[in-house]
């Protein structure tokens, strides 16, 4: 134990190594929740991977006593989706018990929403290839199904389900349209390359976005894990790309990160000396013995610039700022429209990209039980739900007073860096780069910072 957290509360002394609850409230000014109102449910997003209630219960027992033994998300099953499984199913990953013990045990009392995506026959298959958000985005809009943009209309034939599904496990029943409405706040701990779709594709499910955001809800994913690359073997090896002669040292964008109307969440971390007194740093952690073939050598948030959608006017003078001040200094293209120059100019990101993070949280070390045995998880599968936690509690007080939920949050976060916690320690290493740096203001690992409840909640009850 670093000599610092002999000063701390029981709870608090090992956050270095061992984040629970109490560590997330300490570092963000979080408080202890109390209000269950009818209208601030948190929503989950899920596909694939499913929770085990026993997980849940053995978390709470350890860490947030303070939460019932039994206590459940309420399952919105979207075609065939559903949940909870044995702790002992082979899909019972760790992603979706991580997303409850943080979500529930920072919003209890107030009831947390779990958005099951697809049935048991196309959701594993999905994760394992590329995870898409059409099937979710009908069940939450019945106008999506058949909304045409981009010259695509309704769900793509190859990428999304059919259904009814005559697979044994199938779902029987037509694709739900809109039989659900949205929770006020949706974290989504899943992604791909932006490389993984049609560029059509993306732009027209990113218009979907937009228009939640419009309506009032905000929508949080989390950035990825494997620095300014991919996950290995998306598109190359070691998860980054190829082109105009340069091999696998492009960097490789994620999506919904890319996207301009969602909010992407980075992951941050203490280090083993240190206590939730510290500043924490972009994570970056080294997972597997060196000399493993399988492994993934460097595990860090991923950052960067989408090769998609261009900088939107409420990023561009974080940007500017950005670049004058800590130009990382590699070589940069223009993706033009079609994508054929990625690369070009022996380039490695497009300069004029939106860049990604918007925000971060602390990703590293947190404990949790998978089959009834304890880990540590890493990722900033674990930094969206913080930010969709933090935001449904200031949505609470907002309902209070007789105000609106904040719905799309980045302009006023980019006009308003104070209300955050700057990370200026780290980096996200890979493509044979040391990835980008953390600076002070905002960057493209951990963007403008984490949460500072107490601020946060002041800045967003000003406003109307």
């Amino acid at each position: 134990m670093p000599a610092p957290a002999y000063n701390l509360t029981d709870d608090l002394r090992a956050c270095g190594v061992n984040i629970t609850p109490s560590c997330l409230r300490a570092l963000y000014g979080i408080p202890v929740a109390s209000i269950n109102d009818s209208v601030n449910s948190l929503g989950v997003y899920a596909q694939g991977d499913y929770y085990a209630g026993e997980d849940l219960d053995s978390f709470f027992a350890s860490w947030q006593p303070r939460v019932p033994q039994g206590t459940r998300p309420i399952l919105k099953g979207i075609d065939g989706g559903y949940a909870p499984v044995a702790a002992s199913n082979v899909n019972n990953g760790g992603e979706s018990d991580c997303d409850f013990d943080i979500t529930i045990s920072l919003v209890y009392p107030q009831s947390v929403t779990l958005y099951q995506v697809d049935d048991a026959v196309y959701a594993p298959a999905e994760v394992a290839l590329d995870n898409t958000f059409n099937t979710f985005l009908d069940a939450l809009d019945g106008s999506y199904c058949n909304y045409s943009a981009y010259g695509v209309t309704g769900d793509t034939a190859g990428i999304d389900p059919t259904y009814p599904d005559n697979a044994t496990d199938g779902y029987k029943g037509q694709r739900q349209c809109g039989v659900y409405k949205p929770t006020r706040v949706i974290t989504a701990s899943y992604g791909e390359s932006e490389g993984d779709f049609p560029k059509a594709y993306i732009e027209r499910q990113c218009n979907e976005f937009m228009k939640l955001g419009l309506q009032g809800h905000t929508i949080f994913f989390a950035s990825g894990d494997f620095g300014v690359g991919g996950y290995p073997g998306d598109p190359e090896p070691n998860g980054c790309m190829s082109g105009n002669g340069q091999n696998q040292t492009i960097f490789n964008p994620q999506y919904p990160s890319g996207c301009p109307w969602v909010t992407s969440v980075s992951a941050t971390m203490l280090y083993a000396n240190q206590t939730v007194l510290d500043a924490e740093s972009a994570m970056a952690v080294d997972l597997w013995s060196p000399g493993d073939p399988d492994a993934y050598h460097h595990f860090s948030s991923a950052g960067g610039f989408s090769n998609i959608f261009e900088a939107p006017a409420y990023q561009q003078a974080a940007l500017s700022e950005y670049f004058e001040n800590h130009d990382p200094g590699y070589p940069t293209y223009v993706a033009n429209a079609n994508l054929t120059n990625t690369g070009g100019n022996d380039g490695l990101y497009n300069r004029a990209g939106r860049g990604f993070p918007d925000v971060s949280a602390n990703g590293a070390y947190m404990s949790i039980y998978i089959n009834q045995t304890f880990y540590h998880y890493f990722g900033s599968s674990l930094a969206s739900p913080i930010w969709a936690s933090v935001i449904t509690l200031v949505n609470q007080q907002r309902t209070i007073a007789g105000k609106g939920p904040v719905g799309f949050i980045n302009p006023t976060l980019y006009e308003n860096p104070w209300a955050l916690k700057d990370i200026v320690n780290g980096s996200n290493p890979a493509c044979g780069s040391a990835g980008f740096h953390a600076v002070s203001g905002w960057d493209p690992i951990t963007g403008l910072g984490t949460p500072n409840y107490p601020k946060l909640l002041e800045l967003f009850l000003s406003l109307p």
